[in-house]
């Protein structure tokens, strides 16, 4: 079995996430997700609409997502990748090169972003800063 593992916050759930989680999971026989807690992301300067366990809800519901776990630093991808098993670790291009160290636990792999959406366009047309 090829596992496969992404991470993210996952925050306003939209169609680009999902293309994300698909492709993710056409990867492998088994996708793991590793959500942002709202504590992970407070120390990261940012706050979600939702909080974690609605965020977590949402992606368990997604046929795409066997198994959502909780990322509470920037240090356990390692640990992760170790303990899950995993042969693959994905992440959207506006990432690209900053994963290839984990290319000594696992094959790294970056997916293009879905273009004209992302959480923050999402916020930004909510708030009226920018037109649909």
């Amino acid at each position: 079995m090829k596992k496969v593992i992404t991470y993210g916050t996952f925050d306003l759930l939209h169609w680009g996430h999902i293309r994300l989680l698909e492709h993710a999971r056409q990867l492998g026989d088994h996708l793991t997700v590793v959500l942002s807690t709202d504590e992970f992301n407070q120390s990261k300067g940012k706050q979600a609409f939702h909080n974690y366990e609605q965020r977590k809800y949402l992606l368990e519901a997604i046929k795409h997502v066997d198994l959502v776990i909780p990322e509470t630093n920037w240090d356990q991808k390692i640990t992760d990748i170790q303990t899950n098993q995993i042969d693959i670790f994905v992440m959207g291009n506006d990432w690209e090169g900053q994963f290839d160290f984990l290319s000594d636990y696992c094959e790294v792999c970056y997916l293009m972003r879905t273009k004209n959406i992302s959480t923050t366009y999402i916020k930004q047309q909510l708030a009226g800063s920018v037109q649909a």
